[in-house]
This record gives structure tokens, C-alpha cells and sequence, in this order.
């Protein structure tokens, strides 16, 4: 985050914290904040907010959508400034990682350690106090899940890391679902599910772009330890079973025709994305001309509209 500080260090070379009179404020407080990984949250949000539209059946009541929103993101911020402490080690070897705060030494693995813990704890104990219990043990259990079981248990040994530890980034659906309700419905599900069986195809493209990053730090995401064909295969699957999943609200009562619209036309823009790629890792294409990065674009986009579709929807209704 301080540009003096990574400029002339080489590329995956941790610097080691020096005084804090030598960490500009301003600097250090930007490195705090990028501890919580802002982007990721954001997508997270548009997860949760647009649930609560739908489960409130209109416009939910703006003060418990503001405090929701906050409580996710200290609660997620917690959970991602914990990741970034327990791969610190890999973090300073990797090119795309190379500039996290603990990496270029604006922010300490202790202080790191404290802000993470600190995070998780005022989260939970907002959401429980503002909000309700249950989306406080949902919120607290996102985290863990991130933490322990992806970080630390699934994240260096399995192929399928991506596959189970995006469970933690489903929950923000149920979270929005039960801040408005106290309770959960096959609605939350269905869209937790939808999110489940979107991660992996969103994550891989990604994957497959930086895979000498991950074979290099020895973190066996499936681009590393599979062929392109294997993967893009696989992309094409999961595609299939979370487009056919993202239908099921309406038969079920829960959307009507706005969001079956939208989510036609998005998935079926996904699904020719998913297999124009499969068709270009068939034929042995490589590099630039890949092009796996167009879908992981895309599946931000997808989420987006889906997920207004699911806030636009009652009000079509």
C-alpha cells in the first residue's frame, strides 16, 4: 500500500515491519483496510442485500439493511484478514499476492493476528445484539469455516479446496435471509446453493491464469495438478447444475417471470462462455488466446444480475 516501501524490493520478498513513526498513517490505515479484501466483500454484499428484498417481499427496513451490510463486512473483513495471516508465508512468493500489507510490511503479523480476532468478535456480537442470533451463529460460522477449514485444513492439500471452502462465501444469502426473518426457507437455500456451484466455475478461470503462482508455493488448485481440458470440463459441469439450480425459485413460488428472464438470458450467456472455453482447451490453445479470464469476468457480472433480479422481482409481482 506505501509504493516507497515495495519499490525497489524484489518481487516476493517479505520487508520486515520497522517502527510505526516510519509507516505513514495514512498508509498503514489503507493497509488496514485492505487486510478486509474490499472487492471480495463487495460481491458478498450483492449476495446478501438483494435476499433481503426478497425476503421481506418488497423494500425490508433500510436501518436493519445498514446494519446487516456493516456487520457482514466486519465479519467477512475478520475472516479475510485471518486468511492473509495464516498464508503470509506463500503470500510473499506469489506475484499476485505480493503487495498484502504483511507482505510489504505496512501492517505486522501480530497486528494482523489482533485486527483479524478483533473483527470476528465485534461482528458477531453486532449481529447478535442488532440483528438476531441466528445470523450472528451464521455470520461467526462463515468464518470459522474460511478460516479453519479452507485456510488451514483444505487450501494446501486438496484439489477441491475451492469446491467445499466457498461454503464460507454462500453464507452471506442465508445471513441476509435471516436478518429480515429469524429463520431460514428453501428460497436461501436454493441461492446458497446456486452460489455454491458458482464458485468453483468463477475461481478456476482465474486459477488457470496464475497457475505457476499456486504450483509454485504448492497449493494444488485444480489448474495446477489437472490439464486445461480436465478443468474446463469440469467449468462446463458445474455451469450446467448452478444455471439449472438458479431456476428452481420459480416453480417453487418464491420469483416470477422478471427474474426467470434474467436468469435465462444470463445463464445461457454463461453456459456459451463455459463452452466456447472448453472448445479452446480441447484444441490445445494456450496463453493470451485461452481467454479463461472472459468468464471469470463474466461470473462477476452473472452474480450481479442475478441477484437484482432477485430485489427487482417482488415488485414485479
Amino acid at each position: 500500500m506505501c509504493v516507497t516501501a515495495v519499490e525497489s524490493r524484489p518481487a516476493g520478498v517479505a520487508l520486515t515491519p520497522g517502527p510505526v513513526g516510519h509507516r505513514p498513517f495514512g498508509a498503514r490505515v489503507k493497509a488496514f483496510v485492505a487486510l478486509t479484501k474490499p472487492r471480495i466483500i463487495e460481491l458478498l454484499l450483492i449476495t446478501t442485500v438483494p435476499v433481503m428484498f426478497l425476503a421481506a417481499r418488497g423494500v425490508p427496513d433500510l436501518w436493519l439493511v445498514v446494519i446487516t451490510t456493516i456487520g457482514g463486512y466486519l465479519s467477512a473483513g475478520g475472516a479475510n484478514a485471518l486468511n492473509m495471516y495464516i498464508d503470509r508465508d506463500i503470500d510473499a512468493l506469489m506475484d499476485r499476492t505480493s503487495q498484502r500489507p504483511l507482505v510489504t510490511g505496512m501492517v505486522s503479523p501480530r497486528e494482523c493476528l489482533v485486527f483479524g480476532i478483533a473483527l470476528g468478535v465485534i461482528s458477531t456480537v453486532w449481529f447478535g445484539l442488532l440483528v438476531n442470533w441466528l445470523s450472528a451463529a451464521l455470520a461467526l460460522g462463515a468464518l470459522l469455516f474460511y478460516v479453519v477449514v479452507y485456510t488451514m485444513l483444505l487450501k494446501r492439500r486438496t484439489s477441491q479446496n475451492i469446491v467445499w471452502g466457498g461454503i464460507a462465501g454462500c453464507m452471506p444469502v442465508l445471513i441476509g435471509w435471516s436478518s429480515v426473518t429469524n429463520s431460514m426457507s428453501w428460497a436461501p437455500v436454493i441461492l446458497f446453493a446456486v452460489m455454491f456451484f458458482w464458485t468453483p466455475p468463477h475461481y478456476w478461470p482465474l486459477s488457470m491464469k496464475v497457475k505457476d503462482d499456486y504450483a509454485r508455493v504448492g497449493v494444488p488448485m485444480l489448474p495446477v495438478v489437472a490439464s486445461n481440458r480436465v478443468v474446463a470440463r469440469q467449468i462446463v459441469l458445474y455451469s450446467w447444475v448452478m444455471v439449472l439450480v438458479s431456476l428452481l425459485l420459480t416453480p417453487l413460488g418464491y420469483t416470477g417471470w422478471f427474474y426467470t428472464a434474467v436468469a435465462l438470458l444470463a445463464g445461457g450467456f454463461w453456459l456459451w462462455e463455459a463452452h466456447g472455453l472448453q472448445s479452446r482447451a480441447k484444441a490445445g490453445v494456450t496463453g493470451g488466446k485461452l481467454k479463461e479470464m472472459r468468464l471469470f469476468h463474466w461470473s462477476i457480472t452473472y452474480v450481479s444480475f442475478l441477484f437484482v433480479a432477485v430485489a427487482v422481482d417482488p415488485f414485479l409481482r
